[in-house]
C-alpha cells in the first residue's frame, strides 16, 4: 500500500491530488501552509515577502466579511489550517460569541511577534 503523503510529490493539475497533499501533510509541513504576506514596510525591513503566521502577530484581514479588520492572532489550528483573530467573532444562536476561523493567506502581517529567539535569528539571516 502506498503512503498517504510523500515529500517527493511536486505538483499536479488535478485539484483532488492538491487537496490530498495538503490534507495528509505532516504538521511541520502544514505550518508552512499558514504563511501570510508581509506589509510593505516589513518587506523592506526584512527582505522577505511572506512568513508563517504565529500567535501574537498583528494582522489585517484582506478578504471576507471581516475585511480591513486589524487584530492579534489569538489561536492557530494547524490541522484545519485556520487562524483565529481577536475581534473577528461570529454570534451563535444562543447569543454566545466564538472566534471566526480564517485562512492565513487571506491576511497580511502588520507587526511580528519576536519573542521567539529562533524567529528573530531566521529574520536576521538575510
Amino acid at each position: 500500500m502506498k503512503p498517504a503523503w510523500s515529500s517527493k510529490w511536486k505538483s499536479s493539475k488535478k485539484p483532488n491530488k492538491q487537496r490530498k497533499y495538503r490534507l495528509n501533510a505532516p504538521l511541520h509541513i502544514k505550518h508552512k501552509f499558514l504563511s501570510a504576506g508581509l506589509s510593505k514596510d516589513l518587506r523592506k525591513k526584512y527582505g522577505k515577502r511572506s512568513l508563517p503566521v504565529r500567535k501574537g502577530d498583528k494582522v489585517k484581514i484582506m478578504i471576507g466579511q471581516f475585511k480591513k479588520h486589524v487584530g492579534k492572532v489569538s489561536r492557530i489550528n494547524l490541522k484545519k489550517s485556520k487562524v483565529y483573530i481577536e475581534g473577528a467573532e461570529m454570534v451563535k444562536k444562543d447569543g454566545g460569541k466564538v472566534l471566526y476561523p480564517i485562512y492565513a493567506s487571506n491576511t497580511e502581517i502588520l507587526d511580528l511577534n519576536l519573542d521567539d529567539k529562533e524567529r528573530r535569528k531566521m529574520l536576521e539571516r538575510k
